[in-house]
């Protein structure tokens, strides 16, 4: 598989390090030359110094027998442009562009149906949005998402000493629950990713994520011992992109709001865009600040702003004043292994949202969704089985799963299966796999010639 990544920031640099690492065959083109020295000097991948807009650099770049074109600039009219020339040069590669300005909002089934026809057109800022609010009603989780259209979640639950299940070996869970049991996929212990097997035990301070039908997600938080709470009052710090998506809606969800900016111009924006949220202007960084807003007696702060160091600070503060709930954004990878020990646990990152969004594509077939936790060192999967895989008919226990992976459940006519040994996967039944890093490889490989995922 051949692809050009157009731009060489976080997102370009991280999913072409992720592509090389797959022995994918990755071209990167940049006008930047520090960027385009960094990848050069970082990974095993083509680096072109260019436009990506430019017919003459793609045409250099062989986007003629190329399968897919990433567009992930941070300017999404270059990246429009990039998919209108690949369009006109290449008509069969099929194009995945970055686009975030929320004034293309209403046109993203335009750009898929008229030209430049763009196959999926990427907004992390939206999923971003959609965990935040998720995150908000679940104190305990540090970690939520969909599968098969929203009728699956899974959710990641740091446990403390007196949750219910602590101490107790997965293998009693059915003795235990039942029919009811969580289903748990995957265990964080000491900043190791462990998938869990029926002998393993949890313990206090564990991370676990589990999987279960959204309509019992209430249901299993109370076997973990946490009851979901509607938030009434939030703080945002930082009103860019994201900040105005998020708190647009909440405003439609009756959430009463504040946002501090520390661009005047911005804050000017925001009070004709907004209804009933109160804008204010200051570094949310400023304790007094904080403290003069009352920000303690809010029920979530949500920090947004462009700069990590500034969005961690922001999340410390609050806890050292009182706020039990804070969700803090991260755009650099380097820092995902730092903030457990510091005490920031509840974190979203444009940049993963958008690496999950591409490599749903880039891994062909049959596979719907795949979604990085923990900073990339894990993996969920969902496919389609088909008629022809090997892992079809027969129980699960005579299949040879690649070490650190694991099959999460199955998927039946939207009934919801915890799978055992003896389970048999069925034709067109949808799968949920979780695999950490190392092993991801070998369940693609396996997938892939067993399922015909390319």
């Amino acid at each position: 598989m051949k692809i050009i990544i157009v731009g060489a920031g976080e997102v370009g640099y991280n999913i072409a390090k992720r592509l090389a690492s797959e022995n994918k065959y990755v071209i990167v083109i940049d006008q930047n030359h520090d960027a385009c020295r960094r990848i050069s000097d970082d990974l095993d991948v083509q680096v072109i110094t260019g436009s990506g807009s430019s017919p003459r650099v793609l045409l250099e770049a062989g986007i003629e027998d190329t399968d897919i074109l990433l567009a992930v600039t941070d300017s999404d009219e270059i990246n429009l442009v990039a998919c209108l020339i690949t369009n006109l040069l290449s008509p069969t590669t099929k194009k995945l562009a970055r686009i975030r300005d929320s004034d293309f909002d209403a046109y993203h089934d335009s750009f898929k149906n008229q030209i430049p026809h763009i196959d999926t057109v990427i907004n992390p800022e939206i999923e971003v949005v959609n965990t935040i609010r998720k995150l908000m009603d679940v104190p305990g989780a540090q970690d939520i998402g969909d599968f098969v259209d929203g009728k699956v979640k899974y959710v990641g639950i740091r446990l403390g000493n007196q949750c219910p299940i602590v101490g107790m070996r997965l293998i009693d869970f059915h003795d235990k629950f039942g029919e009811d049991r969580p289903l748990i996929a995957a265990i964080i212990r000491n900043n190791e990713v462990i998938v869990p097997r029926g002998t393993h035990t949890i313990e206090p301070k564990d991370l676990v994520y589990f999987v279960c039908e959204t309509g019992k997600l209430e249901k299993t938080l109370k076997l973990f011992g946490i009851n979901i709470q509607p938030i009434k009052s939030a703080l945002i710090i930082g009103g860019g992109r994201i900040g105005t998506r998020l708190a647009k809606r909440l405003e439609r969800d009756g959430v009463k709001l504040k946002i501090i900016e520390a661009d005047r111009d911005r804050c000017h924006d925001l009070s004709e865009q907004m209804h009933k949220t109160v804008i204010l202007h200051g570094d949310g960084s400023d304790q007094k600040l904080f403290i003069e807003e009352n920000a303690a007696q809010n029920d979530v702060v949500v920090s947004v702003t462009n700069d990590d160091e500034t969005n961690v600070l922001v999340s410390l503060l609050a806890k050292n004043l009182g706020v039990k709930n804070t969700i803090t954004r991260i755009g650099k990878a380097s820092y995902y292994p730092l903030l457990a020990t510091i005490g920031i646990e509840k974190v979203v990152s444009p940049r993963l949202s958008a690496v999950s969004s591409i490599l749903k594509d880039v891994r062909q077939g049959n596979v719907l969704s795949d979604i990085s936790i923990m900073g990339e060192r894990g993996e969920f999967i969902e496919a389609i089985a088909l008629e022809t895989s090997d892992i079809t008919n027969k129980p699960l226990k005579k299949i040879s799963f690649p070490k650190g992976s694991i099959l999460v459940c199955i998927i039946r006519n939207d009934q919801v299966m915890i799978p055992s040994g003896t389970s048999v996967v069925a034709p067109g039944d949808r799968i949920i796999l979780f695999a950490v890093k190392h092993a991801v490889k070998k369940l693609e490989k396996m997938l892939t010639v067993k399922l015909d995922f390319f």
